[in-house]
């Protein structure tokens, strides 16, 4: 039986067949109920600050779990993870940036800001599909996340 993901999960991610990867991948090994995506880094924002077309918290519920591309449109990942730890409501939502970046500054970088995990896009499916059950496994199995609120 899969375990059921009890909170929002939102994807910053740009390249619609990223995000249908990982909704299948995921879609593997838990039941989500709830997974929401922007497609750059300024609809990150608004959708974290309800702005905008984000506005009622009804259409944008606080996510419990935050993935986020780094090469964006608009506003790259760094920015997006910026202005979410230095926002006292956002900052206690695990970020992991999952990007095709191998770059050691953008991994220092983020781990600066504050990321809770580094992550670099697998090349297969089957990779994929490894990554999301380790990653699963310990950010939705083992660790405890914050209450979404």
């Amino acid at each position: 039986m899969k375990k059921v993901l009890d909170f929002v999960l939102l994807m910053a991610e740009d390249d619609s067949d990223d995000r249908d990867l990982f909704r299948e991948a995921l879609e593997q090994y838990y039941q989500v109920n709830d997974i929401r995506f922007v497609s750059d880094g300024q609809e990150c924002c608004d959708y974290l600050k309800r702005k905008g077309r984000y506005e009622n918290p009804e259409d944008s519920p606080r996510p419990g779990f935050i993935l986020l591309d780094l090469n964006m449109p608009r506003k790259n990942g760094k920015e997006v993870l910026k202005e979410l730890k230095n926002d006292p409501d956002l900052k206690k939502i695990p970020v992991v940036v999952l990007t095709t970046s191998h770059a050691p500054k953008d991994i220092q970088d983020t781990y600066d800001i504050g990321t809770n995990s580094y992550l670099v896009k697998p090349s297969s499916y089957t990779e994929t599909l490894s990554m999301v059950e380790h990653l699963g496994k310990f950010w939705f199995n083992t660790v405890k996340l914050p209450p979404c609120g």
